[in-house]
């Protein structure tokens, strides 16, 4: 759990942004997305495999032209 102890005289926008912060570094947001979207590994190496084709395709291009 986080905690962001608030100091004498500070205001709550500035503590708020401090728990904002912290809250960022610890990368729990961008898990929770990862997690709603669950792919399964076949369709990851299915997509990875079509980019490599694409940036083959690419590079063929490059040196050809």
């Amino acid at each position: 759990m986080i905690k962001v102890p608030v100091k004498e005289g500070e205001s709550i926008e500035r503590a708020l942004k401090r728990f904002k912060r912290k809250f960022e570094k610890t990368g729990i947001l961008k898990e929770v997305r990862y997690r709603q979207a669950f792919e399964k590994p076949s369709v990851t190496d299915r997509a990875q495999m079509i980019k490599a084709v694409y940036v083959e395709q690419l590079k063929r291009v490059e040196r050809e032209g």
